[in-house]
Order: structure tokens, then sequence, then C-alpha cells
């Protein structure tokens, strides 16, 4: 008769520096030292999973060179919140209002630079649908975990994801699933070829110059210090063309971190003019 498995020890100080230190040197996360618990609970059972009794021996194993695999569902396991359609409803009303009647009938480029699980990028794509339906648009979504951008191309949610779906946008763009797929819908195709999922991590220096009309860095700024918040924002804002717009996580604050733009609302920034 096997012996149950019993959960590792709660993380020590010295272990939780390790992590905090790993981390930041591989993701630029910063983790204070109240994240102590989330830490614990997160891993926990990926220790069960692979029969490692202490954090400290998981630690070793994914600070290895060649441990890039398992070092990733470590960042993912730590960064991926629950998200929602239509979250912060307030952004996708003032672009509707404000940003998509004046510009101009062309290209319209948008990025969700933290997309999570895709919720993000399909709400803005069933808005540019409504409001551009004959105008070329398109969308990049990015993330830093690999698990995450395979859940959102999937495009499969369970339908308490879908709450807060507008009722002509849901019958409109999803598909009410059956069978084994009771209980969740699917995003239609025709919106998920309009989303190009890519793997990046916000605080390396992009590869190319402004081309993004507006950029979504929404509840992703809490896990970074100051520093980096200002490396990430450098990043970010370099590919917006001038006149384009920012949208932050309402809890987060930019004040001394986006010198120059205009600011519309404490969550919403415009990238000036020349």
């Amino acid at each position: 008769m096997g012996l149950a498995w019993e959960r590792p020890a709660e993380v020590s100080d010295q272990e939780m520096r390790l992590f905090q230190q790993l981390f930041y040197r591989h993701a630029g996360i910063h983790l204070s030292d109240t994240k102590k618990p989330l830490l614990s609970g997160r891993l926990s059972g990926r220790l069960a999973e692979l029969g490692i009794a202490r954090f400290r021996d998981y630690h070793e194993l994914i600070a290895a060179p060649d441990a890039v695999e398992e070092r990733q569902r470590a960042i993912d396991l730590i960064t991926t919140n629950e998200t929602y359609f239509f979250r912060e409803p307030h952004h996708f009303e003032f672009m509707k209002q404000e940003v998509l009647p004046a510009v101009p009938p062309f290209g319209f480029d948008v990025w969700s630079a933290a997309c999570s699980t895709g919720e993000e990028p399909y709400t803005i794509a069933m808005l540019l649908h409504e409001l551009r339906p004959e105008l070329p648009w398109r969308i990049v979504a990015t993330d830093i975990s690999s698990r995450v951008l395979s859940y959102a191309q999937r495009a499969l949610y369970p339908m308490s994801r879908g709450q807060k779906i507008p009722p002509h946008y849901l019958k409109r763009h999803c598909l009410k699933g059956v069978g084994e797929y009771q209980g969740h819908f699917l995003v239609e195709r025709s919106l998920r070829e309009r989303v190009e999922f890519m793997q990046i991590n916000l605080t390396e220096k992009p590869r190319h110059g402004p081309r993004f009309d507006v950029v979504f860095l929404r509840n992703v700024l809490i896990y970074f210090d100051r520093p980096t918040k200002q490396k990430v924002l450098a990043n970010v804002v370099s590919q917006l063309r001038p006149g384009g717009w920012l949208f932050v996580g309402h809890s987060e604050s930019m004040n001394g971190l986006l010198e120059g733009f205009e600011t519309w609302a404490p969550s919403i920034h415009r990238k000036p003019l020349p």
C-alpha cells in the first residue's frame, strides 16, 4: 500500500529569496515578500506532480540552464490570473466613443500586450468587427506564457468566462458547445483568424518600430518593480505610433512613468503627435 503524498512545507525565507532572484532574472517579475503564500500555493501542486519534497530542490531544478520548459511552467503558474471577456468595460466604451470614430479608413492595429488566455484580444475583435466591418484591422496578442497562449488560440471557454459578453455579441460570435463541450463556448473562426498570437517577454527590447494605434497593457505592471516598469513601458510605448493610445489596468499608477503622454483618464493615456 503506497503512502499518500504530503504537500511540501511552507516556503522558507531563504527559499523565497532564491525564487525571487530567479523570476526577476528570467522574466523581470518582482515577487514581494508578501507573495510567499501565493508562491507556495501556486507551486505546491507541481512539486507533488514531480515527487519533489522541498522547494529548494524545485528551485535547483528550474535554475538549471537547460530547464527552459520547466522554468517557463513555473513562471506560468506564478503569473497567470483568471480574466474574463469585457473586463474593465469603460476602456471598450472609450474605444467605441473616442478612439475609433477618429481613425482614418485604412489599417488599424491593436496590441494586446499581456493577453493571458485570450479574453482581451477576442473582446477587442468583437468590438472592431462591429465598428469596422468593411475596414481593415488586425490584433497582435502576446504573453510570456506559452501555456496560456495555447489556451487562447484554442478559443474554447467555460460559459462563466462569457457572463459579461453583451447578448448580441455572444449570439453573433460565440458557438455554444454540445456533448463533451457542453457548458463551454467557442469564439467563431472569423474572429480567431484576425488575432495573431506570439510569445513575447515585455522586458526585452522590441525588434520593430512604431506600428500600433492602440496598446492594451492591463494588469501586468503589478508584477514588476519600478525600474522594470520603466523598462517595460519604454519597450511598449516605442511600439505606439504618434497619437496612439495606451490602456493600463485601473489599479496601476503611471505617476512619473509616462512623461510627455496625455492622460485622458487614470488608465487611458495618449502618445503625443510630433
